[in-house]
């Protein structure tokens, strides 16, 4: 198992359970205590843990995986969710993108469409993520607009007033927003409130919102608010969204696709 492997395991496992033990992470990367050890203090270096005696402790109650160790989360219903928001998307439609995994997918699935090879533009993408614009820079079809603010590690996302001050004068079709949690009665949330605040003024600026997000993400809450349910048109999600949540979303108005 490489590195890079070996940490966004290290990660995952301490989200889910809030601390790990040297011999428990050991054993269950069948690796030796010796590697967690080292892996743990590099890690704390990082700020990404905090390193305890004989093991680590998440960074605190807000804690995030930052981006570049959520890529292969639930990867290929992303790929899914993201094929069907891009089919949603017409030619020539100014386009919102917050950051996030299945909104970078939902970016490089518009990339690919035959039907955005060409036109002037073909799309005109407006996103305060960083790496959603390195990414479609390169397609002279596309029309980018980037958001300023202070760039936000974790997310690769612009923050602060200086993006606010772009999207108040901007007019967008539609807004895709990738979120931590959605749910019918607390609606769609992120965990940094300053990245909630764009993802909001990006909803408000667009004439219609499709949420993006797989099915662990149904049902949940997170602390920082986007939108209400009332704000969403379509929620597109994977096929192991459960029957009930998806009708509730459906009796309050929300167009789901589950693919």
């Amino acid at each position: 198992m490489s590195r890079d492997a070996r940490w966004k395991a290290l990660l995952e496992l301490l989200v889910e359970r809030g601390r790990l033990d040297v011999e428990e992470a050991a054993a269950e990367l069948r690796v030796s205590a010796a590697t967690i050890r080292r892996d743990f203090d590099q890690l704390a270096e990082q700020q990404m843990l905090v390193r305890t005696r004989g093991g680590a402790l998440v960074h605190g109650v807000s804690y995030e995986l930052p981006l570049r160790y959520k890529t292969a989360r639930h990867a290929s219903e992303k790929q899914r969710i993201a094929k069907a928001v891009a089919d949603l998307i017409a030619p020539g439609e100014a386009v919102g993108l917050t950051g996030g995994t299945t909104t970078t997918e939902v970016a490089r699935a518009l990339a690919v469409r035959g039907d955005l090879a060409t036109g002037s533009p073909a799309l005109t993408v407006v996103t305060n993520a960083l790496n959603i614009a390195n990414e479609l820079a390169v397609r002279p079809q596309f029309k980018i607009v980037v958001t300023g603010g202070v760039a936000r590690p974790q997310s690769y996302e612009l923050i602060g007033p200086l993006a606010d001050g772009v999207l108040g004068r901007v007019t967008l079709d539609v807004a895709v927003l990738g979120v931590v949690a959605v749910d019918v009665t607390h609606g769609a949330a992120a965990h940094d409130e300053a990245e909630a605040a764009i993802n909001r003024l990006l909803c408000e600026r667009a004439e219609r919102v499709i949420v993006a997000a797989d099915s662990s993400k149904l049902g949940q809450r997170a602390f920082a608010w986007i939108c209400g349910v009332e704000s969403m048109d379509t929620l597109v999600t994977d096929s192991a969204a459960g029957p009930n949540l998806v009708r509730r979303f459906e009796e309050s108005g929300v167009r789901v696709i589950a693919v």
